[in-house]
């Protein structure tokens, strides 16, 4: 259950959020901290600082460390699909009337 929760709630981030890495953030802190209560303020501020610290995209990084506080290494690849998933499909649907 904690994981179609964890992929639900990245699916919404990852689609309602725009400008970057760190517009992701206040919207991670509202459905995260605020809502759903998996971890705690501190605690995000730990995982933005590590986010900030390796390779990649900030949203992702992020998506993926919430994950795995959550629900370990499973948890951290739903995260990260979930936050992915939305972008990839609009590409996909914009690509295939883009080359058709």
């Amino acid at each position: 259950m904690i994981y179609l929760e964890l992929l639900w709630t990245f699916i919404q981030i990852g689609a309602f959020s725009f400008g970057g890495g760190y517009a992701v953030l206040p919207m991670i802190e509202k459905y995260v901290v605020q809502q759903q209560q998996w971890i705690t303020l501190s605690e995000l501020a730990d995982i933005t600082s590590i986010s900030q610290m390796t390779p990649g995209p900030i949203a992702i990084n992020a998506a993926t460390f919430v994950g795995i506080k959550v629900a370990g290494i499973w948890g951290g690849l739903i995260a990260t699909i979930g936050c992915v998933l939305p972008s990839f499909i609009l590409l996909i649907i914009l690509a295939y009337y883009f080359f058709k």
